[in-house]
């Protein structure tokens, strides 16, 4: 067959059978993310029927995904809200840190993989993943609630931290001096405090440049700068999705509502492409010896996760519903695991963290949309709102 049409085929495939996903997701009352990730499982690497002709093309649309999910996040929330948040969870940040990277840290240790590794997987515990909990709130219809700006600010606060985190492991890694490592994070730093610089300052002005009558023209205009962002972030060693949520939040009023209404499908669209893209990224057979591992790992920092949240929720006044949903929305791990994975493992580290790393996030992305409803029960609102009542009150 023609490799174009077999490519049209397969893709076709894919998105029909996301599509017969999501359906069956809503009949279940549950978010597809899961549903997803396991139908990329099945087609993947050592699945059932093998997907790769588009491998490219998925590969691609996973990265855009992300792109997509934070900027759309960010066009939620104005820059006086970002500083705000990040002032009042500087704190929240540090005990993130602590709670969330030491026991990946000590797990390597036990495990004998050296420091270098136990660094890695610090990281692989550490960081939430922003593209899973951005889509998560958007399912649960949580976006507006009480408590998102917290996990919000936790989110930022994790990815701001990459721009220091990432250039150290590479250093550690590549065994570079002293010098080029401080200079690596300046850059780094410097690239974030100037978009961090223009969205605070200079919001108005963005929001005046994207501004267009013609929604076709507007669409491409806030996609067009986001993507270039986000490669110039990426490139100097920040976060992408920094980059892309950074550029939300310096749009603002009329034009941030109309490019939300624009943006939104295409959102849907390739943040499946991500969840699709990681399942089938992954080979099942590598992930057995590691599994009983990875189980225990992700019950000890899904809890820590769930701890963070709630600490930091009850911090900014948050009712006691808000706070538990606010932890458990946290639990997901996912695009900055595998990446810290990926660079361990190309710089030599034991390729045992990459099954370990892979089982880790799989279990955690899987079973954290899932837990994620349980504050929504009846018996766990019960439950809280009789915790609630003895307790002082709060904001719900």
């Amino acid at each position: 067959m023609d490799h174009g049409a077999l490519v049209l085929i397969e893709l076709g495939a894919l998105l029909l059978g996301i599509a017969l996903l999501g359906r069956l997701a809503g009949r279940l009352g549950i978010s597809p993310i899961p549903l997803i990730l396991l139908g990329g499982l099945a087609f993947g690497e050592g699945g059932l029927l093998p997907f790769a002709a588009g491998e490219e093309f998925i590969e691609i649309g996973a990265e855009i995904g992300v792109v997509l999910l934070l900027l759309m996040l960010g066009l939620e929330y104005t820059a006086d809200e970002l500083v705000g948040s990040l002032r009042t969870s500087r704190r929240a940040g540090v005990i993130d840190m602590l709670l969330n990277a030491l026991p990946g840290a000590a797990f390597a240790l036990l495990l004998g993989w050296g420091p270098i590794a136990a660094v890695a997987l610090g990281g692989i515990t550490w960081i939430s993943s922003s593209g899973v909990v951005a889509k998560l709130l958007q399912d649960l219809g949580r976006l507006t609630n009480r408590e998102t700006p917290v996990v919000l600010s936790i989110l930022v606060i994790e990815d701001l931290a990459m721009a220091f985190y990432l250039p150290l492991l590479t250093a550690l890694l590549l065994g570079l001096s002293l010098g080029a490592s401080v200079l690596t994070v300046v850059i780094a730093i410097a690239v974030v405090a100037v978009i961090l610089f223009v969205a605070l300052r200079h919001g108005h002005v963005v929001s005046r440049l994207v501004s267009s009558r013609s929604a076709e023209v507007l669409l491409l205009t806030v996609l067009g700068v986001t993507l270039i962002v986000a490669g110039l972030a990426a490139q100097a060693s920040v976060s992408s999705a920094v980059g892309a949520f950074l550029v939300g939040i310096a749009i603002s009023g009329p034009v941030a509502r109309h490019a939300q209404q624009m943006l939104t499908p295409l959102r849907d669209l390739f943040a499946s492409v991500f969840f699709l893209f990681f399942g089938l990224s992954t080979d099942p057979a590598d992930l057995l010896p590691m599994l009983l591992p990875a189980l225990a790992l992700a019950a000890v920092t899904m809890a820590t996760k769930l701890l963070t949240a709630y600490l930091a929720a009850r911090r900014s006044g948050i009712g006691e519903a808000g706070r538990w949903r606010a932890g458990f929305a946290l639990m997901p791990r996912g695009e900055f695991s595998i990446v810290i994975a990926g660079l361990a493992i190309a710089a030599g580290v034991d390729r045992s963290l990459a099954a370990l790393a892979t089982a880790y996030v799989l279990i955690t992305i899987i079973a954290g949309p899932l837990l994620a409803r349980i504050p929504d029960t009846k018996a766990f609102t019960a439950w809280t709102a009789r915790r609630q009542g003895a307790g002082r009150p709060a904001r719900a």
